[in-house]
C-alpha cells in the first residue's frame, strides 16, 4: 500500500510541475500585459514598473525566480493590487469559495446517492425514470441556462431572495442548488450504474437467500461497491465545487475565488493567475491522490493492478 501511494505521489508532483511550467510560459505569451489596460502611460514609468515587478529580466530568470519563491510559498505581488500579495488574495477569496463548494456538495451527495440508489432498486420503474430524466436535464443544462431561471422566478418575480451578492444565509440557496444540480445528475447516473453492477452479483444472492431484508442487502453490502464509481469521479469533481465555480460565482456576484481568477485572466495579473491555477491543480492532484487511496481500501484489486 505504501508503494502503491508513494507513486500515486510522485506522479502528482511531475504533473503539477508540468502545469506550473506550461501556465507560466502560455501566460506570458498571450497579448497584452498586466499594465496594458492600465491608462496611458510614459515610457519610462513603464520600465519603471516592469524593473519594479521584474518583468525587464529575460523569460528563463523571471521563470527561475518564480520557481525559487514558489519553493517558499511565495507566489508573489498581485500586478492589478498593487498593496496586495497573491496569498492574502486567495487567503480572502478560498474561504467564500469553499463554504458555497461545501453547500453544494451536501446538495450534490445527497440528492445524487438517494436517487441513483432508488433508480437501481426500482429498475424500469417510474422512479427510475424520474431520476434518469433528472440525470440527463442536469447533465445537459448548463449552470448558466438554470442559473437566470432561477434568479428570474425566485429573486425577481418571488423576491425571495437577493438576486446577487454573499449577505445573508438566503443568499446561499440558490447559488448553492444550481452548482449542487450540476454534479448530483452525474453523481445519480453513476450510483444507478454502479448500484446495478454490484445488485446482481453472486454475494447479494446470498444474502437475500439468508433472510436478509432488501433495504438491508442494499444499504449494507450493496452499496459499497456501488458506489465505486462516484468516488472515482469526486476527485475532480470535489475541487471543482470546493474552489466554486466560474460562471455561478459570476453569475450571483459572489467574491469567491472563481471570480477571482476570471478577473485575473482579463486583466493579465499574471502572478495572480499563476496562483489560482496552482490552487486548482493542488486541489485536484491531492483529491485524486485521496481517491486512488480510498479506492485500493475499497477495492484491493486497484492496488494489485497498479
Amino acid at each position: 500500500m505504501l508503494r502503491f501511494i508513494t507513486s500515486r505521489f510522485l506522479q502528482s508532483l511531475l504533473a503539477l510541475f508540468l502545469v506550473i511550467t506550461a501556465t507560466f510560459f502560455m501566460i506570458r505569451f498571450v497579448p497584452g500585459g498586466p499594465f496594458t489596460a492600465e491608462k496611458a502611460v510614459t515610457p519610462e514609468i513603464l520600465r519603471n514598473l516592469e524593473a519594479h515587478y521584474g518583468l525587464n529580466k529575460p523569460l528563463w530568470k523571471q521563470y527561475l525566480d518564480y520557481l525559487g519563491s514558489l519553493a517558499h510559498g511565495d507566489l508573489g505581488p498581485s500586478f492589478k493590487y498593487p498593496n496586495r500579495t497573491v496569498n492574502e488574495i486567495i487567503a480572502d477569496k478560498v474561504p467564500v469559495s469553499a463554504e458555497l463548494g461545501a453547500l453544494a456538495l451536501g446538495i450534490a451527495l445527497v440528492l445524487g446517492i438517494t436517487l441513483g440508489t432508488f433508480a437501481a432498486v426500482r429498475r424500469n420503474t417510474w422512479i427510475d425514470y424520474t431520476a434518469s430524466t433528472f440525470g440527463m436535464a442536469g447533465i445537459s443544462i448548463p449552470t448558466f441556462v438554470i442559473g437566470p431561471l432561477l434568479v428570474l422566478a425566485f429573486a425577481i418575480h418571488l423576491g425571495w431572495f437577493n438576486a446577487s451578492g454573499w449577505y445573508g444565509p438566503a443568499d446561499r440557496v440558490l447559488p448553492a442548488l444550481v452548482l449542487g444540480f450540476a454534479y448530483a445528475a452525474p453523481i445519480s447516473r453513476l450510483t444507478r450504474g454502479g448500484m446495478l453492477e454490484v445488485l446482481h452479483q453472486d454475494f447479494i444472492r446470498t444474502a437475500r437467500a439468508k433472510g436478509a431484508s432488501e433495504w438491508r442487502v442494499v444499504l449494507r453490502h450493496a452499496l459499497r461497491g456501488g458506489l465505486l464509481p462516484v468516488v472515482s469521479y469526486l476527485g475532480p469533481a470535489v475541487a471543482g465545487i470546493l474552489t466554486g465555480s466560474f460562471v455561478i460565482e459570476t453569475i450571483f456576484q459572489i467574491p469567491g475565488i472563481g471570480r477571482e481568477f476570471v478577473n485575473s485572466a482579463f486583466n493579465r495579473d499574471y502572478t495572480l493567475v499563476l496562483g489560482t491555477v496552482i490552487l486548482y491543480a493542488v486541489l485536484i492532484m491531492a483529491l485524486n491522490l485521496l481517491v486512488d487511496i480510498i479506492q485500493a481500501w475499497m477495492n484491493p484489486k486497484v492496488r494489485l493492478e497498479s
